[in-house]
């Protein structure tokens, strides 16, 4: 390139910059208050939902004030669904799991038994499908949504006494989140959905004899230790979890081209954050948590075959009462069958 061309090349990148810088600010000034479905004070969730809202205030420059709020500060945790479709509030952060009540299919797009790790999960929901499906199924309500978190997988869950058969679950009450809890409640468990604030006091009464939550040092942060003394691994019901910042549709359409490529942005770096974090954090948690007399259990052959078993057969049942469920089961169903020579053979077992 001649030094006269690359002088013209470099002015034109110059005013290409100083074009954009203009446009951002020439925005106008938006406010948008966001509800949190996990507290501050929640390692990993809580800060992370946190770090969403600085990102997207940082990144617009000032054109958006994005506020974060503790669960439950402007509308009930269970409401944030109901509340932002119909605009009471601005945003949530939270995942799609939280909402099948509305629709089961919400829960594909969350996470599902057996299902993808992190990269593959991610793989498809950017350039599977995924996430355009989901913004269409929130289009339904209302809701703009944007893949906002992906954690690394949970554990299975905390036991007051120890499982030793299968017969042991029949009769329990846990709490349990997503098509995991129908998988439960095949082999006999009472199952319930309760938000992160709520479980350790049910725990504790005696309202539940179980819980799963998430990871280590999430599930360390709430205390369940101090109650249960068994921790299941593998988490065979949450491999990896996506989560999402929802917005109004109204509000979401009153952004500027450029202000929603800066919420999308910092929802990038927040899965990101997710990732890396929640992969460096748990080995420690894990070593407190059997510092603290907990035994770190790991289900046998057995009952990892019996919930698949159970596993597919909920995928039989959804699929028939939710077309929206089939739609989105089929679409990763037939991602992961193309992904599996790759799996397969790209990665040490």
């Amino acid at each position: 390139m001649s030094m006269r061309n690359a002088a013209i090349a470099a002015g034109m990148a110059l005013a290409a910059l100083i074009g954009a810088d203009d446009a951002a600010a020439q925005d106008r000034k938006v406010r948008i208050q966001m509800q949190s479905n996990f507290a501050s004070t929640l390692a990993l969730l809580g800060p992370n939902a946190k770090y969403t809202t600085d990102q997207v205030t940082k990144l617009s420059g000032g054109s958006i004030e994005m506020r974060f709020f503790e669960p439950g500060a402007l509308v009930p945790p269970g409401q944030a669904f109901d509340s932002v479709s119909s605009g009471a509030l601005d945003a949530a952060w939270a995942t799609p799991g939280f909402w099948t009540g509305k629709d089961i299919a919400f829960a594909v797009y969350s996470t599902v038994p057996f299902g993808p790790g992190l990269g593959e999960y991610l793989a498809w929901m950017k350039e599977g499908g995924g996430e355009k499906m989901l913004q269409a199924l929130y289009a339904k309500y209302n809701i703009h949504a944007v893949i906002c978190h992906l954690i690394p997988p949970e554990a299975s869950g905390w036991f007051r006494k120890e499982i030793k058969t299968l017969d042991d679950l029949k009769g329990l009450k846990m709490r349990f989140f997503g098509l995991g809890a129908n998988v439960m409640q095949n082999l006999g468990v009472s199952t319930q959905l309760l938000q992160a604030g709520e479980i350790f006091q049910a725990l504790q009464l005696g309202t539940i004899d179980a819980t799963e939550f998430s990871m280590p040092v999430m599930d360390l942060s709430l205390g369940f230790h101090q109650v249960a003394k068994f921790y299941y691994f593998p988490g065979w019901h949450q491999q990896a979890t996506f989560g999402d910042l929802i917005v109004n549709k109204a509000k979401w359409d009153s952004l500027s081209a450029t202000q929603k490529l800066v919420v999308e942005a910092a929802c990038d770096q927040t899965v990101l954050k997710g990732m890396s974090v929640g992969e460096s954090v748990q080995a420690p948690a894990m070593k407190e948590i059997e510092s603290k007399g907990v035994k770190l259990m790991t289900w046998s052959p057995e009952f990892l075959a019996a919930f698949e078993r159970e596993w597919k057969k909920v995928v039989v049942e959804q699929a028939a009462k939710s077309p929206e469920f089939k739609k989105a089961w089929d679409s990763l169903s037939s991602f992961r069958e193309g992904y599996a020579v790759w799996r397969e053979r790209g990665y040490l077992k």
